[in-house]
């Protein structure tokens, strides 16, 4: 498996991780009926840098890393990731995440936040924890999740060393 900065030939291998996730309703705040047009904006903005995981040409996962915020906070990183649904249980999320991790590094961040972990996504709060982000915060009902309903989310964050 290869990780690499995604480029625009990507762009429907990325589509089909996206939809796929998002059509689930329990992992992530964006519109299930989010339309492809969308997806530049909400994955592949210009304050994004995106990359993918591809082995034998098919993208297995997907991640962006950006400034958590603009101006005075963008020392903290923030950062999305997807993997396709028939490559979990392989480590791609891990190794997605260990790339990013690296590349915050490099690019001189002092920490990381992610700012909405569902809380019913256990295998996404576990991997977080395992990688040492702690909870910092809940947002009570913060996510209204397809099939649960109203669901708390946290923010989860780690210091860069």
């Amino acid at each position: 498996m290869t990780i690499r900065e995604a480029t625009p030939n990507d762009l429907d291998g990325i589509w089909e991780i996206f939809e796929i996730v998002i059509k689930s309703g329990d992992t992530y705040a964006f519109d299930p009926n989010t339309p492809k047009e969308d997806l530049p904006k909400l994955w592949l903005a210009p304050t994004m840098k995106v990359f993918v995981a591809e082995e034998n040409g098919q993208i297995l996962g997907t991640y962006f890393i950006k400034p958590n915020q603009v101006g005075l906070g963008a020392h903290i990183a923030n950062c999305g990731y997807m993997v396709h649904p028939e490559t979990r249980g392989r480590g791609v999320g891990k190794q997605l995440f260990d790339h990013s991790w690296l590349i915050a590094k490099e690019a001189g961040y002092t920490g990381m936040q992610f700012n909405f972990v569902v809380s019913t996504n256990t295998s996404a709060v576990k991997l977080w924890e395992k990688c040492g982000f702690k909870i910092i915060g809940t947002i009570p009902k913060g996510f209204k999740h397809q099939q649960l309903g109203y669901v708390d989310a946290y923010v989860m964050f780690r210091e860069i060393d």
